[in-house]
């Protein structure tokens, strides 16, 4: 059985992309939901939010 050992390069290496993916999908995730939602209209945001809550089986009127 083999060992592995980590070197301080490596070890600050995961860590960055640990914490750059989560940031990065964030990003994207809140780019699309500024453009999508932006520049929707009203009532397609009200029926998307309706058609949610019916999905979930909560009352909505």
């Amino acid at each position: 059985m083999t060992a592995k050992t980590l070197n301080f390069r490596t070890a600050i290496l995961q860590d960055v992309s640990s914490r750059v993916m989560p940031a990065a999908f964030a990003l994207v995730f809140g780019v699309f939901v500024v453009w999508g939602v932006g520049f929707a209209q009203p009532a397609e945001i009200h029926n998307a939010a309706h058609d949610g809550r019916h999905a979930f089986a909560l009352p909505c009127h």
